[in-house]
């Protein structure tokens, strides 16, 4: 499918934003609103005599449907009625305690595949990529899920190559299968293809006028570290046990394999083959996000911090914190410190 650029839009290219009973309903509304403000809003800031894009809320049958809040919209087309699309986006859903169960959509994963072939591209926010994933199309390709959902997504699709901790993932021989990741990156998605399709100063301009914010420093971030323990390994899982409260000793390393009894390179093997992280990487993980926590809400001196959490070093600290997160400490605490004005008032 060619590009709808400025210069060569001769007609709006038709989304498909996909309703399903799972969908969030903040996303799949926010993405229609972002997407169609060309036709809603004034001006913009683009200079098309013609909106780029026709948006519609499409699903099995056409009429109201609550989605998983409990919210209900209004599919406007059944897909019944679409032989052809442009752009297909299915939004977040809201996974249950028993997880995604395949092959409940059996006619939207069928529809979802003929679009794709008659030319469409497949887009997913946050965890809508469960449902493009059953086409099989994402079988290895890479994608990105939210990074709270991608033990599930993994289990269910093991084919399917995931990144949770990047925002926007293109793939696909005619770029055509996008992903966006965790929860607000639908902004990105949004923004992307406005960018794709009507050009980068409208993207901009609508960025601007709804106060999105493109994810450059990735997800990393907002990921909180949880150490695997459903491995059955007793003597790892004690040693896991252990350095949950006691990370910030001088040579943890030493002091766990000591406790569990095993030969130091039998340890770290097992440790490695149990959690999929080194020991001494284990520790770093879990030392970086208690730092994350004290930066988020304390106003304590970076260099203290890093004391607290067990290094000595704190230029040391500082290098590891920025790549583990992306960031670096002063970012990281203005990023997710609560702002003064968001504060209760102190009393006197």
């Amino acid at each position: 499918m060619p590009r709808n650029t400025p210069e060569t839009a001769t007609h709006p290219l038709h989304v498909s934003l996909v309703a399903i009973p799972d969908a969030v309903v903040s996303t799949l509304t926010g993405i229609f609103d972002v997407m169609n403000a060309f036709a809603l809003l004034p001006s913009p800031g683009h200079a098309q005599s013609a909106p780029p894009f026709r948006v519609e809320i499409v699903g099995l049958w056409p009429g109201p449907l609550e989605l998983a809040s409990g919210v209900p919209v209004m599919v406007q087309r059944g897909i019944a009625g679409i032989e052809t699309t442009d752009i297909v986006i299915v939004p977040s859903v809201l996974l249950g305690s028993d997880g995604w169960q395949k092959g409940r959509h059996p006619e939207l994963v069928d529809w979802l595949g003929a679009m794709h072939r008659r030319g469409a591209l497949l887009c997913s926010a946050c965890s809508g990529i469960f449902l493009l994933a059953e086409t099989g199309l994402f079988d290895g390709v890479d994608a990105t899920v939210h990074f709270g959902y991608a033990q599930a997504f993994h289990t269910v699709f093991p084919k399917v190559t995931i990144h949770p901790e990047r925002v926007l993932v293109v793939s696909g021989e005619r770029e055509e299968l996008i992903t966006s990741g965790a929860s607000m990156t639908w902004h990105d998605l949004a923004l992307y293809l406005i960018a794709r399709h009507a050009g980068a100063t409208a993207a901009q301009a609508i960025a601007k006028y709804f106060a999105l914010q493109w994810h450059q420093d990735g997800l990393a971030p907002y990921i909180v570290f949880e150490g695997r323990n459903d491995h059955g390994d007793v003597a790892i899982q004690a040693a896991q046990e252990w350095i949950a409260t006691h990370f910030s000793v001088a040579n943890p390393l030493e002091e766990m394999v000591r406790r569990a009894g095993l030969a130091e390179r039998t340890f770290k093997r097992r440790f490695t083959g149990a959690t999929g992280l080194s020991p001494i990487v284990y520790v770093q993980r879990l030392r970086i996000e208690d730092a994350k926590r004290r930066l988020e809400r304390t106003e304590v001196p970076i260099d203290e911090i890093s004391w607290q959490v067990g290094y000595e070093d704190p230029a040391f600290f500082r290098r590891l914190f920025k790549r583990v997160t992306g960031l670096t400490p002063g970012s990281y605490r203005r990023r997710f410190m609560i702002p003064d004005y968001a504060r209760p008032p102190r009393r006197e």
